[in-house]
């Protein structure tokens, strides 16, 4: 079964996260998704255990992402 609909198909959390860091900051990423991780003491490892818990927030992250590497 191939995902060739699915933009995110092969790419980690992490390796999305750390692109969006890379691209925006973690200051501009906080401003763009208002969430605690982001804006109080970031880390790419903390974040990445919010986000693995958090559907709604992981989709906010997701959707960013596909729309920044368009």
């Amino acid at each position: 079964m191939t995902q060739a609909n699915n933009p995110l198909h092969g790419i980690t959390l992490e390796k999305l996260l750390t692109e969006l860091v890379e691209h925006y900051g973690w200051e501009e990423l906080g401003a763009r998704i208002n969430i605690r991780c982001f804006n109080d003491n970031p880390s790419i490892k903390s974040s990445l255990k919010f986000l693995r818990k958090t559907e709604w927030a992981r989709t906010k992250v997701e959707n960013l992402y596909i729309k920044t590497m368009k």
